[in-house]
This record gives structure tokens, sequence and C-alpha cells, in this order.
């Protein structure tokens, strides 16, 4: 890993939307994330009602982009920790992405932790659900402590299902007597 120049990680700001799109952009052209390019990507970063989103500024650029929300319906992963943690409230990290010539510096690791705090802060669990062959996402999740809930399917359309792998932030460190 790099050492982080100039790293902050803070809560986005309507005006970051368009930095935020152009990097998306970038993962995408890339990494193929998010799968389907949506028809206003600054719409779906904005997703509605979100608990809260932040953004990674490197050198006082837009870097990466996290959002933690409230889950839907048919989300698997708090469907998965409720069979686990029967009656504990979650939020669902999405949107998490590194503009790729902002990798190495632990930008991912970092929005994480944020969520994570901000999660606890608010008495939820953080869960979230990556697609299966995302092995580059699932390395970071793994490698910062999530554990596997399991997988399951998700609809993504009319006579579309997509599978994913499911995963809940490492439980809290004790607390020092």
């Amino acid at each position: 890993m790099r050492p982080a120049q100039d790293l902050r990680i803070r809560s986005r700001h309507a005006s970051d939307l368009d930095a935020c799109v152009r990097a998306l952009a970038q993962v995408h052209a890339l990494d193929g994330y998010p799968a389907d390019w949506p028809e206003r990507p600054a719409d779906w970063l904005a997703t509605a009602g979100p608990v809260g989103a932040w953004v990674a500024e490197l050198d006082g650029r837009i870097a990466g982009h996290i959002v933690l929300s409230p889950g839907a319906p048919d989300d698997v992963a708090p469907a998965l920790w409720g069979r686990r943690a029967s009656g504990e409230a979650t939020a669902v990290v999405s949107r998490l992405f590194v503009a790729p010539d902002a990798r190495g510096y632990g930008i991912g690791a970092r929005l994480l932790e944020r969520v994570v705090a901000e999660a606890g802060e608010l008495g939820l669990h953080p869960v979230l659900d990556v697609v299966a062959s995302d092995t580059s996402a699932t390395a970071l999740y793994e490698r910062t402590g999530w554990r596997f809930l399991g997988t399951g399917e998700q609809c993504w359309g009319p006579q579309r299902w997509v599978t994913v792998r499911c995963y809940a932030a490492p439980a809290p460190a004790p607390s020092p007597s």
C-alpha cells in the first residue's frame, strides 16, 4: 500500500456528484462497476433516503465514494444477517468505489471504516452484497475483516437474477476496561 498523501474522508455534498460521476465512469470502464450503467448516474449515487454518504478526497480531488442506506425489502444481506442476529437492525453499504488512479492508498478500507463507525453510532450493523464475480471487491471485504454470510439471488430486472455474496461488518472491537 502506498502512503496516503493528503487523504480525507468527509460527508458527500450535492456539489460533489459531478466529480463522483466522472470517477464512477472510470471505474465502470475499467472494472464494469456498476454492472449496468445507470441512465442517470448522479441520481443513482444520490440514492433516496441514505443514512449517510461519504467521499474520499485525495490531494483535493474526489477519489472514492460510499453510501449507507436502510435496507430494501428485497435486499439479500439484511435477510441473511437477520437469521444470525435476530432483531439487530442493519444498514446496507452500497455505491462503494475508488477511482482507478487513486488505488493503493487504502481508500476503500478507510471508507468502510467510516460507515462502520457511523452505523455503530446509530445502533445499526452494516451489511452488504457484491456480485459474486467481483473478486477484487470480495478481496477487499475479506481483507478488512467483513464476515461472509452466504450467497443469494438478487432480482435485477424482469427475468434477470444475479448471484451475490453477502457480508457483515466485523464485530466491534471490545472496549478497554
